[in-house]
């Protein structure tokens, strides 16, 4: 479209009185070339009406500087056909000056915040929608126990045709093998009757569901809106199998044609297999295993009667509970204050119910619960109670030191630092084991996707094996689009969470396939209608997109070239950070804008006391973080111009070469944590960008830089009170280095 620009600032909240308005509407009209009109308040009423009349008398490009771009964003939202970009004034300017900023400082930063935004402004361009030639609204839910059979009809219930997928013979998971279920209702102290049978009923019942017994499924290519999904007999072969994860040695064999691709061969296998069915998203439910204790051989494992709290379950629902048994639920030994492997709240509460089938089943029954941590949270803390009070349960804190098998069978259980600080022997008839909950991804591919990056979640081990894309801000997604998890597949839960655990998954499920029908991205830009083009001409096939991208948005064709899935990609921009080429870029976010918004900031050549630094920061944590600091009215060195990015896997290193090139003294980036605190919403963005950053080190040395000069930092959202001292440590840094050799060139 042909811009007509306008620039608005805003004079209320404190920017009035922090900065020169008349001087800063000049450097707009007279740098910028763009009118500029100011006003009290933009975001009322009287203010938002002085905009519409200027959109309405033809208008289309607006830039406003006023508060953050992350508050009022329906106030000066003007419609998905005009372009409105925010100066942050008053957070990072008005709001976080030092209580010793001297005004023409605060005058230059914010001149460089609106220079930065005109910029931006005009190198946006409206993206238009990726729109699928059809999309398809079936949703796949693979399991079928507590949590697939919730998402199938919560779905279904929605208006969702959904195919329910199971290997085993018949509905109803590992809950088919319960005696009990927990209390759901007050007093929270009875077991309940198991519910399975009622919900495979209203299931199997339900006219959007299909369901599919001993059944699996065995490949899933495609993006959302458009999976091709292929079923094959439970316990069966494939005719074709799932190849390993297809590395950087294995990519090179492919290219060379030295093995064969692996999309390449799906197409072939989908051809010849007539049993392939097209779905818009997949719901996996397919639940967990128990945990291997093997390895803790002072507890006597191999024992007959030494059992895992599964394999009770089952002893119990047929009726064959011992008189004394024990409960065990932390390996002891030398590790004393750790529990078996996945366990949680939910093996504390298997205790706790087991327990229960030992007193019901004998007259003398006696149950002992040995443990390091007793969860119960919430109103489930009545159940733990209820059991303290049985008097044929008995809990204490103690470390089991060991589990003796005697002749007749019996076992004699040992433990020491007990609740009471006396050591423990205990003659039982049966000791079971705490086994935790561990999650089918852990150790296999469970969907068996036909993507360059492998056909699971295990090329991104994180979580021992849980499929997260970002475990707190977003549950139930997964790092493949239009995959989500639920039930025992994400984490240990109850039945009652698990039903709410499912019902969220179904959702997420029906917003992706509505998402990709309006084609636009969902988690974490929900909304977002661009994408990433492609300079195809250009292209050198290093692959560094294809490997770097955190969600398999794309595969690649026989010669190494790029293949975007669009409806996969969730706009982080990590490929575009990844491209050495520079050749790809979104109409909206792309390398070329950034690059202009950081060569726009004014770099004083004449001033050894105005240094100038760029830092880039991560939209996610980081800016939140800023912007909150600003709301305490932390100060900030006002040396220092925040740069929004999406996310640090999008830094292109073209961007840190231009900045320092053009005489800025420092660069940072700030980003979210990764690794064991890892809280990256692009799941692997910071990390990436931790890892280029190593690399800059010897391009910086090559043109006589100092390697400091360029410094990566994470930070979480809650730390807006060290954001401020982590910026001034790295201005000090670089002042006692001096200026930038390259000023003034």
């Amino acid at each position: 479209m042909e811009k007509k620009y306008c620039a608005y600032i805003c004079t209320g909240c404190g920017i009035g009185e922090a900065v020169d308005i008349a001087a800063l509407s000049g450097v707009v009209s007279g740098e910028m070339k763009m009118e500029c009109k100011t006003h009290a308040v933009l975001c009322g009423e009287v203010g938002k009406g002085f905009i519409q009349a200027d959109i309405d008398a033809g208008v289309n490009t607006v830039v406003i500087g006023a508060c953050s771009p992350r508050v009022m964003q329906d106030v000066f939202d003007f419609g998905a056909d005009k372009i409105t970009i925010r100066a942050n004034l008053r957070e990072q300017v008005a709001w976080s000056r030092p209580e010793d900023a001297k005004p023409d400082y605060t005058q230059e930063l914010a001149s460089d915040y609106m220079r930065m935004a005109c910029t931006q402004a005009k190198k946006t361009e409206l993206p238009e929608a990726y729109q699928l030639e059809s999309v398809n609204k079936r949703v796949l839910v693979m399991g079928g126990g507590i949590a697939g059979l919730t998402a199938a009809r919560e779905a279904a219930k929605a208006g969702y045709q959904v195919t329910l997928v199971e290997k085993a013979e018949a509905l109803g998971g590992k809950a088919l093998g319960w005696r009990k279920q927990f209390p759901s209702k007050a007093p929270w102290t009875d077991l309940e009757e198991c519910s399975i049978d009622e919900m495979v009923k209203a299931v199997t019942s339900e006219g959007n569901v299909t369901v599919k017994t001993a059944t699996e499924v065995a490949r899933v290519a495609g993006a959302p809106g458009n999976f091709e999904v292929t079923f094959k007999a439970a316990g069966t072969k494939s005719e074709w199998d799932a190849p390993a994860k297809v590395g950087a040695d294995e990519q090179d064999k492919i290219t060379k044609g030295e093995m064969p691709d692996p999309n390449v061969g799906l197409k072939i296998y989908t051809e010849k297999n007539a049993d392939a069915e097209k779905f818009g998203s997949v719901v996996l439910a397919t639940g967990w295993t128990p945990a291997d204790v093997s390895e803790y051989t002072h507890l006597s494992p191999a024992s007959q009667n030494v059992v895992t709290n599964a394999q009770f379950e089952k002893l119990a629902k047929a009726g064959k509970v011992p008189a004394k048994v024990a409960f065990i639920q932390s390996p002891g030994g030398s590790e004393n204050d750790r529990d078996f492997p996945y366990c949680n709240s939910v093996t504390s509460m298997v205790a706790l119910k087991q327990a229960q089938y030992v007193r019901a089943d004998n007259a003398e029954g006696k149950a002992y619960i040995l443990y390091q941590h007793m969860r119960t949270p919430g109103q489930m803390e009545l159940f733990y109670k209820s059991a303290q009070n049985n008097d044929g349960i008995f809990l204490t804190k103690a470390t089991v030191t060991g589990v003796e098998e005697q002749g007749d069978g019996s076992l004699v259980v040992t433990a020491k630092d007990t609740l009471l600080n006396e050591d423990l022997t205990l003659a039982v008839d049966m000791v079971v084991l705490a086994a935790g909950l561990v999650p089918t991804t852990k150790d296999q591919p469970t969907v068996n996707l036909a993507y360059r990056q492998g056909p699971g979640f295990l090329d991104l081990d994180l979580f021992d094996g849980y499929a997260d894309s970002h475990f707190i801000c977003f549950p139930y997604e997964t790092r493949r689009t239009g995959v989500y998890t639920c039930g025992g597949v994400r984490k240990a839960m109850t039945m009652e969470e698990t039903v709410d655990d499912a019902t969220g998954a179904a959702l997420k499920a029906i917003q992706c396939i509505e998402s990709a029908d309006r084609g636009v991205s969902v988690h974490p830009r929900s909304g977002d209608n661009s994408f990433p083009e492609f300079f195809f001409q250009r292209c050198t096939q290093c692959k560094r997109c294809t490997e770097e991208c955190p969600f398999g948005a794309l595969d690649d064709d026989e010669k190494g070239t790029p293949l975007p899935n669009p409806t996969r990609c969730r706009r982080c921009g990590t490929c575009m950070g990844a491209c050495p080429e520079r050749i790809i870029n979104f109409k909206n976010y792309n390398i070329d804008m950034i690059g202009s918004m950081i060569k726009a900031i004014d770099v004083p050549d004449d001033d050894e006391d105005k240094l100038r630094f760029a830092v880039l920061v991560c939209e996610n944590d980081a800016y939140p973080a800023i912007d909150m600091a600003a709301m305490r009215r932390k100060g900030i060195s006002n040396l220092v111009r925040f740069v929004p990015v999406r996310c640090l896997g999008s830094v292109n290193m073209v961007w840190i070469k231009d900045a320092l090139s053009s005489g800025l003294d420092g660069v940072m980036l700030l980003g979210c944590r990764y690794g064991d605190d890892y809280q990256c919403h692009f799941v692997k963005g910071s990390e990436i960008a931790n890892k280029r950053m190593d690399n800059i080190g010897e391009t910086l040395k090559s043109l006589g830089l100092e390697p400091e000069r360029v410094k990566v930092n994470q930070v979480a959202i809650t730390d807006f009170d060290k954001v401020p001292q982590l910026v001034q440590d790295f201005v000090d840094e670089i002042v006692a280095l001096g200026p930038n050799p390259f000023k003034g060139f």
